[in-house]
């Protein structure tokens, strides 16, 4: 049990740094705590502002779903309601998530961030996400090198971590599994990162899920506040 009342399973291996300031943690989540988040993610998920798929400004659809807590992400811009969904007021960033973000930022030597959205990607088979940088949260976020978390649950996949300069090589590939972690901020905090694969019926049977659940947690900051 952490300090912050949150339980977590250390890996043998301990944090494994990918680039500097990308850290990899396997097993971070045990199952218990894994369920509440897979029990958390059904309840968000719901309508209003439930699950939706997104799609970029040509009309291409993501072969993602997702749902946001706290700001409401589309390409490409954040918004307090689920512009490209029912319209309904986007979910409340929730205390789980608050304290998720902080031993997340204390597991890999970040400073904690006021942590205040979350985009939530459900990946059923087939689903992948090209190489993108998260880069229109606010200014002084971005150049702050605020650490951007994500939490896998569910299937494995294929977590393509790249380069700061172009969605190209070089990069590494990292397997994740349901209850890793992977933080990356400061020098890496615009690196290209993507799913080019997910493992359909990977996940663990207990966990009585369908496809990979992503949970990423990003401090959007006060520019958006200001702009909303």
């Amino acid at each position: 049990m952490s300090q912050l009342g949150l339980p977590l399973a250390h890996a043998a291996s301990g944090p494994v740094e990918i680039a500097p300031g990308a850290v990899w943690i396997p097993g971070w989540l045990d199952t218990e705590t894994q369920l509440e988040l897979g029990d958390a993610f059904r309840q968000w998920a719901a309508p209003p502002a439930g699950l939706r798929r997104p799609r970029m400004p040509n009309g291409a659809a993501f072969s993602t779903r997702a749902v946001c807590l706290g700001w409401h992400w589309y390409p490409y811009r954040y918004s307090r309601t689920c512009e490209d969904g029912d319209g309904a007021p986007v979910k409340e960033f929730p205390p789980l998530l608050q304290r998720f973000g902080a031993a997340a930022c204390a597991a890999t030597g970040f400073a904690p961030v006021p942590y205040d959205a979350a985009i939530v990607n459900l990946y059923e088979e087939g689903a992948k996400l090209g190489l993108h940088q998260d880069k229109i949260e606010g200014a002084e976020v971005v150049a702050a090198g605020s650490p951007v978390v994500t939490i896998s649950l569910g299937d494995r996949c294929v977590f393509r971590f790249g380069n700061t300069d172009r969605p190209t090589r070089p990069y590494t590939d990292v397997e994740l599994a349901s209850g890793d972690l992977f933080v990356f901020g400061g020098p890496s905090r615009l690196a290209f990162h993507g799913v080019p694969k997910t493992y359909a019926g990977s996940a663990p049977l207990e966990l009585g899920l369908d496809g990979r659940i992503s949970v990423t947690l990003r401090q959007v900051g006060t520019s958006w506040q200001d702009a909303d």
